[in-house]
């Protein structure tokens, strides 16, 4: 995924102590809602899984943005205002949306009705590729300080073709699809990796309309394309 952002006005100087509240307020707002996605489905506070995942995420959200804080807070910044404007991209975020809440809402009602039992070990294994999933989020962006969350070409962009774009043309949703196989098994349920399975082919559908546009607009991204087959994962996709 080769996205952009505008190059900052000459002597512009990023307002970080507004970026950090918004940081923060972003993140407090993000650990409520899952924390009611959570613990209400559940009708218990009691439920283990769910604090192991709003510790887990806290502590890779947190590093993830204190990352994009440190080195780059123009784009932290974008990141955290910025919306799709293409109709086409809207309803692909949408249907995405859909597709993610029965990820957190299906874990605490199985549950609390004991449909599937997760061993522990398998628990402990989510956890870690939700953290190479983070991890992977931080490469993609150390990589290219160009990522945005939407589909534009704006002054200065360039292709990127270093870090894990030298093995696959999206990393960015390589990580989003580790990480939402991955928290079902974190919050203790099988069945939700039911709804995970429209992750991939949603992504892919996100892929095939930006690549559309960036082949278009953004020179050299068809030779890059030509040089990087695979969009996801290495000889898979």
């Amino acid at each position: 995924m080769n996205e952009t952002r505008p190059a900052a006005p000459t002597g512009a100087v990023p307002d970080k102590k507004k970026i950090l509240a918004a940081t923060f307020l972003r993140l407090g707002i993000g650990l409520v809602v899952f924390a009611l996605l959570l613990f209400l489905p559940a009708g218990s506070l009691a439920y283990w899984n769910g604090w192991l995942f709003l510790a887990t995420i806290l502590a890779l959200m947190g590093a993830a943005l204190f990352f994009l804080y440190r080195k780059d807070p123009t784009l932290l910044e974008k990141r955290l205002k910025m919306r799709e404007r293409q109709d086409r991209q809207k309803l692909l975020v949408t249907l995405s949306a859909v597709a993610i809440v029965p990820i957190f809402v299906l874990p605490p009602i199985d549950w609390r009705f004991g449909w599937s039992r997760v061993p522990a070990w398998v628990v402990a294994a989510a956890t870690l590729a939700l953290a190479a999933g983070y991890a992977l989020f931080i490469a993609v962006m150390r990589a290219n300080s160009y990522a945005s969350r939407v589909i534009e070409v704006q002054e200065g962009q360039r292709v990127i073709d270093t870090g894990p774009y030298a093995y696959v043309r999206h990393p960015m949703y390589s990580a989003s699809i580790l990480i939402y196989f991955a928290i079902p098994l974190v919050l203790g349920s099988w069945w939700a990796l039911v709804p995970a399975l429209a992750i991939p082919p949603l992504l892919a559908l996100r892929a095939r309309s930006e690549e559309e546009f960036l082949r278009t607009e953004l020179p050299g991204y068809t030779e890059y394309a030509q040089r990087v087959r695979w969009r996801f994962l290495p000889r898979v996709y």
